[in-house]
């Protein structure tokens, strides 16, 4: 059975769990993929934690991106847990905290590198939008949104 709890970039499981995400990402994208970027966690204020048996197995987060939207953040699941939807409920957990925080749509970008993720999205409603913002000239970014 899992907990899902919801805290901010200050817990060290999250943090932990990031720099699994970063070297994961390091790997697929290269080291200096120019998303990396914007893989910051400094004052992040919404971030949802999986734990399974009291150990963080999986995280995600949402900021502010207008004022109807909030984008999705640092999702990641650790590789032995993966294939369980843990995914799925960490993603609903934090479309649930936008629709409380007042949004009506999240947003998200990601590298073209990453299959197991964009059919996550995919298979949760997202749609591919057009690149918003700085992501404009990252040839292999990918954006999507859902409408909530």
């Amino acid at each position: 059975m899992i907990e899902i709890i919801r805290t901010n970039s200050q817990n060290l499981e999250f943090k932990r769990l990031v720099q699994l995400l970063n070297s994961d990402l390091a790997k697929r994208d290269g080291k200096t993929h120019p998303l990396s970027q914007f893989n910051t966690i400094t004052n992040l204020k919404y971030v949802v934690l999986v734990l399974k048996k009291d150990k963080a197995i999986g995280c995600g987060a949402i900021s502010k991106y207008d004022l109807n939207s909030m984008e999705i953040k640092r999702m990641y699941v650790s590789p032995e847990v993966r294939g369980q939807r843990i995914g799925e409920n960490i993603l609903s957990e934090l479309e649930n905290w936008s629709r409380e925080l007042g949004s009506i749509k999240c947003i998200l970008f990601m590298g073209s590198k990453q299959p197991q993720a964009s059919k996550l999205y995919e298979r949760n409603g997202y749609c591919l939008i057009k690149k918003y913002g700085k992501l404009k000239d990252i040839p292999d970014s990918l954006c999507l949104a859902k409408d909530l």
